[in-house]
């Protein structure tokens, strides 16, 4: 039996996943994204791998929980709700065989996708080379070329310096001060003055660098290693962009989006086992 609804897995459901994976969800594909059992995510209130803690989240009116083997996904689509699993090294690709394929692991390197993954991969920012180890690689960097499709080589190299957001870059970004147990002691969305605790690793106290909105936090009790980002501060102080899709994450999976309907050819459903 044919399958007429096309499959597309999103490894990695951050924030820019997320972007992706609803994108491409209100295109009418089904999606099932894939993330490590503890994700390191920071901007949880728009994240599908939050559902990996809290069993759900519904992010922008889009609903997902999280399961435990691929077949899961096939009833929470017929639910109309996307799915996610902890699936740290990509097994449901050979399992559910998708017609598309998005590396938004972020990990500024390929930790495993192949160009034979699917008939179409598509890969988010540096580490990858179009044409190699995907088809094309989407423009993650803040700036002219954001989101561009890129069909030959890879996307700008990592700068470790964070894109500006409201005139701040390397300050908005918070990072662990030592190893250890992270907690919270500020929920995403509270409005912070520069110098204020918002966060504790073991017994450290963590200091918010600048004033502005609390746009992203670490899960509680996720073990953390020196220099792991651990929040992100909005300098803009707008409460309502820490609980809706990025422009950025918007812009990426507008690239993902015409690099996907460019190979339609490619990845018409294919027959079932």
């Amino acid at each position: 039996m044919a399958r007429d609804i096309p499959i597309a897995i999103v490894k990695g459901a951050g924030d820019l996943g997320t972007g992706v994976a609803y994108r491409l969800w209100k295109c009418g594909f089904r999606v099932l994204c894939t993330d490590l059992e503890r994700p390191l995510v920071i901007r949880r209130t728009v994240a599908f791998a939050s559902a990996l803690y809290d069993g759900r989240i519904t992010v922008e009116g889009v609903q997902c929980e999280r399961v435990f083997y691929a077949d899961e996904a096939i009833y929470l689509w017929q639910r109309n709700t996307l799915a996610v699993v902890a699936d740290p090294v990509g097994r449901v690709v050979e399992s559910l065989r998708p017609e598309i394929v998005v590396d938004a692991i972020m990990a500024k390197r390929n930790t495993g996708t192949t160009i034979l993954d699917a008939p179409c991969v598509v890969a988010l920012g540096p580490g990858f080379t179009a044409g190699q180890d995907c088809h094309a690689v989407i423009e993650t960097q803040r700036g002219h070329d954001l989101g561009r499709v890129i069909w030959v080589g890879g996307a700008s190299p990592n700068t470790g310096v964070p894109g500006k957001v409201g005139g701040e870059d390397a300050r908005r970004v918070v990072r662990a001060p030592c190893d250890g147990p992270f907690y919270g002691r500020r929920a995403i969305g509270d409005m912070v003055k520069e110098g204020d605790v918002i966060a504790q690793v073991g017994d450290v106290p963590i200091h918010a660098t600048l004033s502005g909105v609390l746009r992203g936090l670490l899960h509680d009790d996720v073990q953390v290693k020196t220099g792991l980002k651990i929040a992100d501060i909005d300098p803009r102080g707008e409460p309502r962009y820490c609980f809706s899709i990025s422009d950025k994450a918007l812009a990426v999976a507008g690239g993902v989006l015409e690099a996907v309907f460019s190979m339609r050819e490619s990845w018409k459903p294919r027959p079932e086992r």
